[in-house]
């Protein structure tokens, strides 16, 4: 059956980024104009849930009910409340600032892995710190009680330029598109398998994009999962290979399917309305777009 997708918003070519499900609404980070917006399904309206967000990308809800956002115009990931007001977790990974953090993905323990990756816009306020020598995934985690506190480790050692995250819903498996998107770099999705000490075995490669005539294909972007532990991936672009794609793939690594979006370029995707049946897929050219009763069931982890 293909997916027959629906524009539910467009900026007119302001990039949107970060999702999250809250229940009733869909989040979307709007993020140059540091915002987060959200779309009822039920109303179908549209919203403005918060402002001067200072570029929040990736958005999640912890474990706790808070919303958490990556900012990236700060280099720092926040936690919202519905009063309005924010909070900043650690900043520092081993003493030094890290990079500007991307997407994110929540745990069951009430932690967090985002992707933490240079960008072409700089942070606000003068430029004292330096990027970091790598682009990884880190782990923002508290620590021990009573006396809490957040911390960040560094969990990849072998990424490129770490886009989307996503865990199994055994949460023994993450998942990671390391994607540079140029002539001989990185474009794969990978599975990591998550060890008991909460460090990462060696990946296996779920899928390698190639290219053609016309250029290389675009690389994947955002991740989730379903239910069934299935990775739903959006990737490509019209410039080259198939275009732009929700592929779908099992836990083992098959390709159960994959479904052609509109003229976009996608950037991230999340399940969503009553019964998270539905797929919402943000675009760097600024569209929010969703197909409705998919077959598949997101997995809800808030």
């Amino acid at each position: 059956m293909s997916w027959s997708f629906e524009k539910l918003f467009d900026t007119g070519g302001r990039p949107l980024g970060g999702m999250a499900w809250d229940g009733a609404k869909m989040l979307f980070a709007d993020i140059n104009d540091n915002a987060i917006r959200s779309f009822h399904a039920h109303s179908r309206s549209l919203a403005v849930e918060r402002k001067f967000t200072n570029r929040i990308n990736g958005i999640a809800f912890g474990a706790d009910g808070a919303l958490y956002g990556c900012q990236e115009g700060s280099r720092r990931v926040i936690r919202m409340l519905d009063d309005g007001s924010s909070t900043a977790t650690s900043t520092h990974l081993n003493g030094v600032p890290h990079n500007h953090p991307h997407l994110i993905v929540s745990d069951r323990h009430g932690g967090f892995l985002f992707t933490d990756c240079y960008h072409p816009l700089l942070a606000s306020g003068p430029q004292v710190f330096p990027m970091l020598k790598h682009q990884s995934v880190l782990k923002l985690h508290l620590g021990p009680r009573p006396q809490s506190h957040w911390e960040i480790e560094r969990i990849t050692f072998d990424t490129i330029r770490p886009r989307g995250v996503a865990l199994s819903p055994d949460e023994k498996t993450l998942y990671v598109s390391d994607t540079t998107n140029e002539p001989g770099g990185l474009r794969q999705i990978r599975a990591y398998p998550l060890l008991e000490d909460g460090t990462l075995g060696p990946f296996i490669l779920f899928h390698n994009f190639g290219e053609d005539y016309k250029g290389i294909h675009r690389g994947a972007e955002g991740l989730t999962v379903d239910q069934h532990g299935n990775l739903f991936v959006v990737a490509g672009s019209n410039r080259s290979g198939p275009g732009p794609m929700v592929y779908i793939f099992s836990p083992a690594g098959r390709v159960i399917t994959s479904h052609q979006l509109p003229d976009c370029i996608p950037v991230n995707c999340a399940f969503g309305d009553v019964d998270l049946s539905s797929l919402y897929v943000s675009t760097e050219d600024g569209k929010l777009f969703r197909v409705e009763n998919t077959g598949f069931m997101g997995l809800k982890r808030i």
